[in-house]
């Protein structure tokens, strides 16, 4: 406790840190407010029957992830998840397509212009959403809820349709812009914020449904619902190591002598991540996962409405089978767009430095890259069994919304950013030479002293 409160003291003495902090919660509050703030022409009292279709399942997991607006039938009720499919497809794109391959090395400028076409494209898939949400709101709404003001409106109009499609377009370019005000003036990476902060908001109502449901007859009373806490803090723990999990590269670096000073000539050690990729997996696989979502607001079919709803059922074996395959798929993916073994070869071989028993070059390369191999299948596996555990722990009895925050995406979103936002902030303090948020000053695993 009294390292905490001299953190905090440490972070008011600081001018940046301090306003980058308030921009933060600033923009959080703006957010926060607008998922409260219902389509026009919706009557918001009608929105039960909402509300209980976002209770559970994968529409539950996308109500959480836009922080109740969803069920809310808020302008930002589509969230940020039209924008994060967008950055999956251009990076997708810059895997196979030379153009896009040829902006990403282009520096500030080919990032500038790849940014510019996410956005574009996260206009169009979300002009292609919107739709499905509101033939989903119109079919759940009873006719009276729909232009309660004018009561010669039985049925939505084609102002109705047109001007909503347009506000939920807006309203998620909207929070993309949010997003990224957060990461250029604020701390942490702006978009995870927006998602981790509609998971927490839904954590207090889980808690007390869990707890209210045990303490009813027969529904297992105070001692279950503390084993409960307990096994959650377990899997909090086990995520925490899941994520900053390294291992330890050795580096020799040979002794150079320039006029009278001595450099190299010592052992050092670059730390690969078991998860190199971060919760970026889960993100990218989570918004795929929603597909089946908008497919099932334009299927006619019996057969494209049977798909919708197998692979909307969160604790199917087909949704989870698939979701698990899919995040060890972008494990590997992003930990190859993140990590460069022939360019962290390239910069060891010009400082000077080697790995003992590989010759520089090539071979570090191909070594480095072998063991980013090997410790990410443990990792992206492990990652995923953490993603589908509130499948397993539904199964004995646990609320659905309760049962979300034990592992799968939102347990691990929440302890990814905040991880990452802590790491900032202590940089941050170690800058201005204040210690940071542990005793040794360094959150383990974050740094290269940390391993």
């Amino acid at each position: 406790m009294k390292k905490l409160i001299e953190t905090i003291r440490n972070i008011s003495k600081i001018d940046e840190l301090r306003r980058r902090i308030l921009y933060t919660i600033g923009i959080i509050l703006i957010y926060r407010l607008g998922s409260y703030v219902v389509l026009p022409g919706v009557d918001p009292s009608e929105l039960a029957n909402l509300k209980n279709q976002t209770s559970g399942g994968l529409l539950g997991l996308l109500n959480m992830f836009s922080g109740g607006a969803f069920s809310n039938a808020s302008i930002f009720a589509l969230g940020i998840m039209p924008y994060i499919s967008a950055s999956i497809v251009i990076q997708l794109l810059g895997m196979a397509i030379p153009y896009f391959q040829k902006l990403q090395k282009e520096g500030e400028s080919g990032r500038n212009k790849i940014n510019q076409i996410t956005r574009y494209l996260t206009v169009a898939i979300t002009g292609f959403q919107a739709p499905s949400y509101i033939a989903n709101l119109v079919n759940q709404l009873p006719a009276q809820a729909i232009s309660p003001f004018d009561p010669g409106v039985t049925s939505p109009t084609t102002f109705f349709w047109v001007s909503s499609i347009i506000i939920l377009v807006a309203g998620t370019m909207f929070v993309m812009w949010l997003g990224e005000r957060i990461t250029d003036k604020g701390i942490g990476n702006g978009i995870s914020l927006i998602i981790m902060i509609g998971i927490i908001a839904n954590l207090p109502f889980a808690l007390f449904g869990e707890f209210a449901s045990r303490m009813e007859e027969q529904g297992g009373g105070l001692v279950i619902f503390i084993l409960e806490i307990a096994f959650l803090v377990l899997v909090i723990l086990l995520t925490i190591l899941l994520v900053q999990g390294t291992r330890r590269v050795p580096v020799q670096y040979a002794k150079r002598i320039v006029g009278n000073k001595q450099y190299g000539g010592v052992r050092q050690y670059i730390p690969l991540k078991v998860n190199a990729a971060g919760v970026m997996p889960i993100i990218f696989a989570q918004a795929i996962m929603f597909l089946p979502i908008t497919l099932a607001g334009f299927a006619e079919s019996e057969m494209m409405s049977g798909f919708a709803s197998t692979f909307s059922n969160i604790n199917g074996f087909w949704y989870n089978m698939v979701f698990a395959i899919m995040i060890i798929i972008f494990t590997y993916f992003y930990t190859a767009v993140t990590i460069n073994p022939n360019q962290m070869a390239e910069d060891m071989k010009k400082n000077g430095g080697f790995i003992p028993g590989v010759k520089p070059g090539k071979r570090t390369a191909e070594f480095l890259d072998d063991v980013m191999s090997k410790i990410t299948l443990p990792g992206s596996i492990f990652l995923a069994f953490v993603a589908i555990m509130p499948a397993f722990v539904s199964i004995i009895g646990v609320n659905q919304s309760f049962a979300n925050f034990f592992g799968g995406t939102s347990l691990l979103i929440m302890v990814g950013v905040v991880l990452d936002t802590l790491q900032q902030v202590e940089s941050h303090l170690l800058m201005r030479h204040y210690d940071g948020l542990t005793k040794s000053g360094r959150i383990k695993g974050r740094t290269a002293s940390g391993m």
